[in-house]
């Protein structure tokens, strides 16, 4: 299977918005605070076999990528046989030094097949080029396909946000870029 990465455009938008985002997870990572003496907390995560295995929807509104890709220069689309079949969007914060992968997505048809790894490695590309110290990965804590992807990769964690979705836990996964 032949695949190319390349920037988006605005006629790969109907493809991906229509693509199924979810994703079967067998774990997640599960936190624990705990209060310390005085103002301190510990938080603590734990990898958990769930009994079963659980449908993950993907955390974000896939029908926003039509307002939010214009514009938008770390936007890459995997495609095979001219068929958009994954994206990934990172945004920069220059202030910070760092880019941002908000969005990764692959079809399901076509997962475990080397595409999300291929489009980390362009966004991860694009960063350096784009003179980013750091490129952090988001996902939520159910979705052990991406944290497995994230630490396959050589990401570490590097943060979590309690309330960041609506309904879960965001994970934040960072490569310094050399």
């Amino acid at each position: 299977m032949k695949q190319v990465v390349r920037p988006a455009v605005a006629t790969d938008l109907p493809r991906l918005m229509g693509m199924d985002h979810s994703c079967i997870s067998e774990y997640v990572w599960q936190l624990s605070l705990e209060r310390g003496e005085g103002p301190q907390v510990v938080a603590t995560f734990r990898q958990v076999r769930l009994p079963r295995a659980v449908r993950v929807e993907y955390p974000r509104d896939v029908y926003a990528l039509a307002d939010e890709w214009q514009g938008q220069t770390g936007f890459f689309v995997a495609v095979v046989e001219d068929e958009p079949v994954g994206y990934l969007r990172a945004v920069e914060h220059p202030p910070a030094d760092l880019a941002w992968i908000v969005d990764l997505a692959v079809a399901p048809s076509v997962r475990r097949q080397g595409i999300a790894t291929a489009l980390v490695q362009t966004a991860r590309d694009w960063a350096m080029a784009s003179g980013y110290r750091q490129l952090i990965l988001e996902m939520t804590s159910k979705s052990h396909p991406a944290i497995s992807l994230a630490q396959k990769l050589g990401f570490e964690f590097c943060g979590y946000n309690d309330h960041y979705y609506t309904r879960d836990i965001a994970l934040f996964f960072g490569q310094v870029l050399r």
